[in-house]
């Protein structure tokens, strides 16, 4: 006979796990005990479940393996939801255990009873509550199944203490061998005959072919057609951005050069789109034909309904799709249009990257981050004006290497992506980028990351207010108002963590901070005045202005 609680981890040993994110309570403690003996598992305590749940998504969208977090039951579990949703619409698969008071007897009425699974149904793939200890590797093999499983997600489980200290007989169950589905070569042909008699195709790349496998494929199959693209916030990297058919990446909704180049596509290759994006582009009847290539049929809505579908796995299916498609010469098709609008593209977004003014311009840091990481490293971008301008003119090297939440957009998830990533890559570059706002709303996860020696950095782009808000409140012609506050010293912050504290007193003096901290161990925080002043005027007028005239 064994311990439930023994089991469960025996289940997540057997699944590969590799940490556990947290902070357990009264209810997890033959859980945290059992924990304890795991030769294979280690806890990460954390100082807020919300930053546990990213961590454990992060580790999730990096290793394509299921990060696991755990909380307590009532305020541990409802801390949980904002990082259930963050994997949930951003694709990354997470579970989240919880634990509960006892299901068969419990003497303490409803304290801090929730239900917890009924609350998590919503925002998840999958929630269950275990009401027997026998029913543990089963439950938790399906739920690494249905996280892992295309779209990928968050999924749940509740471990009540009762059923935690069972006896049980049953074992781990294995994992199947599993391969996933390809494309149909009828849809194969069916797309490549529409792609061979278009004039001018674009490809666009959005969050579903930030997957495995597909970068390499995408590269060589865009290198064969010299087809240009185009990438969404979360297909960023993908392709090596440097590629001389890189048109730009769909930061802003509407207006941009980048959009100009879909608007001269006669056909478009639409590869992992998600509707949890803005969309880059608007279908109309009788308009820009589109080729859906995704792992899921696509989500018909007004403004999406694309004519031919190839569903399967989206690495195979551009395989498929390069060992019979035509070179552009072959296929005749005219891309002057588009490369036109490039060049233009890339003039303006060098346009401020020398503006070394003081507080620091946007365009700027852009710039002299860029040339501090290098190909491999990877920046952690919180919720912010800034994410636009590191969306847009940031140039990413390879797959995964700028991670930002263009799903839930949520605040506070910067510093502990930067977390996931270094334990994911602990000998790469990785520098969180966070607005003052989003930085405070997990902050305390820097004692975490002090005491796990951990080498980040945290670069924080300090404008004493919710600079994003105060730009959309200026685009609607609102009083600026309502949206400025303090700050501590931020340098003095992390010192009084243990970690190592640099201000920046001139945009010339920037290069040299973000040398020392990304190349000297511990973690590092930047405090970095920026300068928005200028953000409505080109965002919202120059841009659309400018990209409209060409």
């Amino acid at each position: 006979m064994t311990k439930a609680s023994d089991l469960f981890i025996e289940c997540l040993e057997a699944e590969g796990c590799e940490y556990v994110f947290g902070i357990p309570g009264e209810e997890n403690l033959d859980f945290l005990d059992s924990l304890s003996r795991s030769k294979k598992i280690k806890l990460i305590l954390t100082r807020h479940e919300q930053g546990a749940g990213f961590m454990a998504s992060v580790y999730g969208r990096l290793t394509g393996k299921t990060g696991v977090c755990v909380s307590t039951l009532g305020p541990g579990a409802t801390n949980f939801t904002t990082a259930a949703a963050y994997a949930q619409l951003g694709g990354m698969p997470m579970m989240m255990i919880t634990g509960q008071k006892p299901v068969k007897k419990s003497k303490q009425g409803r304290f801090q009873i929730l239900d917890v699974v009924e609350m998590m149904k919503p925002i998840t793939k999958y929630a269950v509550s275990l009401v027997a200890g026998d029913n543990i590797p089963s439950r938790i093999r399906e739920a690494y199944r249905v996280a892992e499983e295309e779209k990928p997600g968050a999924v749940h489980i509740e471990l009540p203490e009762d059923i935690a200290d069972e006896e049980t007989d049953e074992r781990p169950i294995p994992a199947s061998a599993v391969r996933r589905p390809i494309a149909e070569p009828k849809s194969i042909a069916l797309a490549l005959e529409k792609l061979h008699s278009a004039k001018s195709p674009i490809i666009i790349i959005g969050a579903g072919g930030n997957r495995k496998m597909t970068s390499k494929m995408l590269t060589a199959f865009i290198d064969k057609t010299g087809i240009p693209f185009v990438t969404t916030q979360l297909g960023k990297g993908v392709v090596d951005e440097r590629h001389p058919l890189f048109m730009g990446c769909a930061a802003l909704s509407a207006g941009d050069f980048v959009h100009r180049a879909i608007e001269a596509s006669d056909l478009i290759l639409n590869i992992g789109h998600d509707v949890i994006e803005k969309p880059p582009f608007f279908m109309k009847a009788g308009d820009t034909e589109v080729i859906h290539i995704s792992y899921n049929t696509a989500e018909v809505d007004p403004v999406y309904f694309p004519q031919i579908e190839v569903i399967g796995d989206v690495g195979n299916a551009i395989w498929q799709m390069k060992n019979d498609v035509k070179t552009s010469a072959d296929a005749g098709w005219d891309f002057s249009r588009m490369m036109t609008v490039r060049e233009h593209h890339d003039g303006n977004v060098l346009e401020g990257s020398d503006d070394a003014r003081f507080p620091c311009y946007p365009q700027h840091v852009v710039k002299l981050v860029r040339e501090a990481v290098p190909d491999d490293g990877i920046i952690c971008l919180d919720n912010g004006v800034y994410k636009i301008w590191f969306a847009r003119n940031y140039r990413a090297h390879q797959p995964n290497t700028v991670l930002l939440d263009n799903a839930l957009a949520t605040m506070g998830a910067g510093l502990p992506s930067a977390m996931a990533a270094h334990m994911v890559h602990p000998d790469r570059k990785v520098l969180a980028i966070c607005g003052d706002g989003g930085f405070m709303m997990n902050s305390q996860e820097l004692e975490t990351a002090v005491r796990e020696k951990m080498n980040i950095a945290v670069l924080i782009l300090n404008d004493n207010s919710y600079g994003m808000i105060r730009w959309k409140q200026a685009n609607m012609g609102f009083d600026d108002w309502g949206l400025q506050y303090s700050n501590p010293d931020f340098v003095k912050y992390v010192e009084s963590y243990g970690g190592i504290g640099h201000r920046v007193e001139s945009a010339e003096a920037l290069p040299g901070i973000l040398k020392t901290a990304l190349s000297t161990p511990g973690v590092h925080l930047i405090d970095c005045p920026v300068d928005y002043v200028d953000n409505d005027q080109i965002l919202n007028v120059d841009i659309k202005k400018r990209s409209a005239s060409i």
